[in-house]
């Protein structure tokens, strides 16, 4: 049986939230269903999986930003409040490459690519992004292309 798109899921874990009288989770449902829902009339057709977990990134990545800008600011009850919502987002990526396992991808790829200097670091993030997609932070991913590189 294929894996069920996130959309679907996500309609099932609703119903469940709305069931159990979790109003936080279903408010962090409604909104991630929301976002999907605004692509999909943006795109005039139904999202795949790969679209879906782009967005599902997205609204992590915003929030571990706005969570940076809060802590700044000396605002804890947002916060806390993003902590969750970033870990309730979290449930619904795929699991995460372990450090190793993430090194020895950047490695596959430098070689794969050739790349010997931070000038061509464009040909090794772009054979490695669709890999590590939504399994590694960019930014992670950067740094050790960076570091292997130069």
């Amino acid at each position: 049986m294929p894996e069920k798109l996130l959309a679907e899921k996500l309609l099932e874990e609703q119903k469940e939230a709305m069931r159990a009288g979790n109003r936080f989770r279903l408010s962090v449902i409604r909104m991630l269903r929301a976002e999907m829902q605004n692509a999909r009339i943006a795109k005039k057709a139904e999202l795949d999986g790969e679209e879906e977990l782009a967005i599902l990134s997205r609204e992590v990545k915003r929030r571990q930003e706005a969570l940076v800008e809060f802590e700044k600011a000396d605002r804890p009850e947002l916060v806390e409040s993003l902590k969750q919502e970033i870990e309730i987002l979290k449930e619904y990526l795929p699991a995460q490459l372990s450090a190793d396992e993430l090194e020895e991808v950047v490695k596959e790829a430098i070689r794969e690519s050739g790349a010997e200097t931070k000038k061509e670091m464009g040909k090794v993030m772009g054979l490695l992004m669709p890999r590590v997609k939504g399994k590694a932070d960019g930014t992670v991913v950067r740094g050790l292309v960076e570091k292997y590189l130069g």
